[in-house]
C-alpha cells in the first residue's frame, strides 16, 4: 500500500496529532478544519512541537524542514480530491460525521480511502450514508492521544469493508512503527468499552476520596502511567463525557456504562482538563 497524501479533517488535539505523525513520516499531509482559526491554531502548535522536538535533540533541523514541508493547511473548499486517504477526527455526533461523509463520497477520487478516528461510533452506522463502492473502502482507525507517541491503532472493519484494505492497512502501520489491532466494529471497540469502567469506577469512588489519592494509587499499584483523572484532563473531559454518553446510549443504557454527575457538572462549569486550564485538576 502506498499513502502519498492523507487528509485529516479536524485540527483539534487528536486531528493535529495524526498529521503530525504521518508528516514525520514522510507523508504528504493536508490539514483542515471548518474553523479558520482552528486550523490556523493546530498547524501552529504542530510547528511548535516541532521547534520543541529539534531543541531536544530528537530531530534534526533539517528534518523539521522537511516535516513543514510534509504538512500544509488547506481550507475545506480547497481540498485535494486525490488523496490516498482521509481520516475524519470531528466531534463525536453521528450527524455531523455523515454530512462529513457524504460531502467526502461526492469529492473524492474512488480510490480514495475514507476513515474516521471515531472513539465510540460503530463504523457500520457512521457508513450508512455513503455508497455502495464507497463502504468497501470506509474503515474506522482510532489512533489515541498524543498520536506521535501512543503505538496502538484500532483498525476497525465495516460490515461492508474490505478485508484486504484492513490487512494493508495493518501492514502499513507496522512498517511505520505503530502496533495496530483489527477490533470488532462494536461500540467503543476494545479500548474505549473497557476503558468506561476505568473511568466510571474511579468517578464512583471519588465521591469519598481525593483525585489525586486515586490517581496514586492506580500509578503506584496498578502501574499505570497515568491516573484515570489525569488521563481525563489530559483528553478533554468534555470528549471523554461525549464517549461515555455514546457507549452508554448505544448499549441501551446499561448501568455499568452509565456517565457520572461528576463529569457533567465540569462540563457544565466548562472545566475541561488542561485546554481550559482547568479540570479535576489545575492547570498553567
Amino acid at each position: 500500500m502506498n499513502l502519498n497524501l492523507v487528509t485529516i479533517i479536524g485540527a483539534g488535539t487528536m486531528g493535529r496529532g495524526i498529521a503530525q505523525w504521518f508528516a514525520q513520516c514522510g507523508v504528504r499531509v493536508e490539514l483542515t478544519d471548518a474553523n479558520s482559526e482552528a486550523l490556523q491554531t493546530g498547524l501552529d502548535l504542530v510547528h511548535s512541537s516541532w521547534k520543541k522536538l529539534e531543541q531536544k535533540g530528537k530531530f534534526s533541523a533539517s528534518e523539521v524542514s522537511g516535516f513543514k514541508e510534509n504538512l500544509k493547511a488547506v481550507a475545506l473548499s480547497e481540498l485535494s480530491t486525490s488523496s490516498d486517504l482521509v481520516i475524519e477526527a470531528i466531534i463525536e455526533n453521528l450527524e455531523i460525521k455523515h454530512k462529513v461523509f457524504l460531502d467526502l463520497d461526492k469529492r473524492m477520487g474512488p480510490k480514495t480511502i475514507l476513515a474516521s478516528n471515531t472513539s465510540s461510533i460503530p463504523i457500520t452506522e457512521l457508513a450508512t450514508p455513503l455508497s455502495k463502492d464507497r463502504k468497501a473502502r470506509f474503515l474506522g482507525l482510532h489512533f489515541f492521544n498524543p498520536a506521535t507517541i501512543m503505538k496502538l491503532v484500532e483498525v476497525i472493519k465495516g460490515s461492508e469493508t474490505e478485508q484486504k484494505l484492513c490487512d494493508d492497512l495493518e501492514a502499513w502501520f507496522k512498517e511505520k512503527g505503530k502496533k495496530p489491532a483489527q477490533c470488532k466494529d462494536s461500540p467503543g471497540f476494545i479500548v474505549n468499552r473497557v476503558a468506561r469502567n476505568f473511568y466510571g469506577e474511579a468517578l464512583r469512588i471519588a465521591e469519598k476520596r481525593e483525585y489525586s489519592e486515586i490517581d496514586h494509587v492506580l500509578k503506584e499499584v496498578g502501574g499505570f502511567r497515568m491516573g484515570p483523572f489525569e488521563l481525563m484532563d489530559l483528553i478533554g473531559i468534555d470528549i471523554n463525557y461525549d464517549v461515555t454518553c455514546s457507549v452508554w446510549q448505544a448499549f441501551n443504557k446499561e448501568e455499568r456504562f452509565a456517565p457520572h454527575h461528576l463529569q457533567k457538572e465540569m462540563v457544565d462549569k466548562k472545566h475541561l482538563g488542561r485546554k481550559t486550564g482547568q479540570g479535576f485538576y489545575p492547570h498553567e
